[in-house]
């Protein structure tokens, strides 16, 4: 019995499955899906987050919505896009069922929602309740392409107003540049404070793979915003949908290169690291020449940025190593010209040298 054709469909399947398998995509009941109209007005009425602002907790969200975002995010290269997301609330958790993206003006550092985006957004929303579609706009995402997952200042600002106005909202950002193909997606959920807040002390890392440029902007706002857990689900009622998005996802992956498609985020990336390099070298030496201070807590600090540049280094080597063995392997099934056996046989036996 002679072993099936190895086909695309086999290929892009399995690249499916190690999608769902990296961000841990989980089945779950088709339930999830209801929507309990009179619960949700309950909820509404009730607005618990208005008394803690730390209420909601988790995230969950659906491998469709994911997977739109996703390509919406890459097809905007290295200009940032936005859309807005539909769902309800469970308890301290908000669930995002679906995703759709707005048609706004992109630059390289903001999106600006005009009066057409608005109005879209409108038209959208009341399409969905005429076909039955009951869930509300629960949150906004747009991408960080190249630069982390967080909230800038007018990302803080962006979304206090919405919050101010159209709770419960949900602010997620994401980094397509940073999202390995066919792996796990960057991405991160927020919620902003109340105005007057504070939130109780807690360590945050000024330094985790965010540009020396964008730093400033991240440590002054870092405080007035928290990050919720995200978890990804999928039922039976999107697999047909997930299966057609997914082929054009898995199209747009096999024809773009990683290598020559993140070329000048890589370049970026290693400037980034030796201007931060210089700027610990510098540290270092002003701790020599300044006084002596708690050796062992002044030994910790010197040793933390270079160990967190050693860390970022280790992750561009990979990541390009990554980038290579992926075309190494496109080369190999696309581009091999394997001979035909009958070209062999007519061809007939090499001829012999004379010595």
């Amino acid at each position: 019995m002679e072993p099936k054709p190895y086909s695309s469909n086999t290929s892009a399947a399995m690249a499916k499955q190690t999608w769902e398998l990296e961000n841990n995509i989980t089945p779950i009941s088709d339930s999830i899906f209801y929507y309990d109209e009179a619960s949700q007005s309950r909820t509404q009425h009730d607005a618990p987050w208005t008394n803690d602002p730390h209420y909601f907790k988790r995230v969950k969200i659906s491998a469709l919505a994911l997977l739109k975002m996703v390509v919406h995010a890459r097809s905007g290269n290295t200009i940032e896009v936005m859309g807005l997301m539909q769902g309800k609330t469970d308890g301290d958790a908000i669930i995002v069922m679906d995703a759709f993206a707005l048609p706004v003006e992109g630059t390289e550092t903001r999106v600006n929602a005009q009066a057409d985006a608005y109005e879209y957004m409108v038209e959208y929303s009341q399409t969905n309740k005429e076909v039955g579609r009951l869930e509300n706009v629960v949150g906004w995402y747009h991408s960080h392409p190249g630069y982390g997952c967080w909230l800038s200042g007018i990302d803080v600002t962006t979304q206090m107003l919405n919050q101010q106005y159209q709770e419960p909202f949900l602010a997620v950002v994401i980094d397509p540049t940073r999202t390995v193909s066919a792996g796990k997606v960057e991405i991160g959920a927020f919620r902003t404070y109340p105005n007057g807040y504070k939130p109780p002390d807690e360590p945050v890392s000024e330094y985790q793979t965010i540009p020396l440029n964008k730093i400033e902007d991240f440590g002054v706002h870092c405080k007035q915003y928290y990050s919720l857990d995200i978890t990804y689900f999928k039922s039976s009622l999107d697999t047909h949908l997930l299966d057609l998005l997914w082929n054009k996802y898995w199209v747009n992956t096999l024809s773009s290169s990683p290598l020559l498609g993140s070329a000048d985020y890589v370049a970026g990336q290693v400037s980034d690291l030796a201007e931060k390099l210089e700027q610990a070298e510098n540290q270092l030496a002003h701790s020599r020449l300044g006084p002596m201070m708690i050796p062992s807590q002044r030994k910790k600090e010197e040793e933390s940025p270079l160990a967190k540049i050693t860390r970022d280094s280790a992750k561009i080597t990979a990541e390009q190593v990554h980038g290579l063995m992926s075309q190494v392997i496109k080369d190999t099934l696309f581009n091999s010209i394997r001979p035909n056996q009958s070209t062999l046989e007519s061809a007939g036996p090499e001829p012999m040298v004379e010595s």
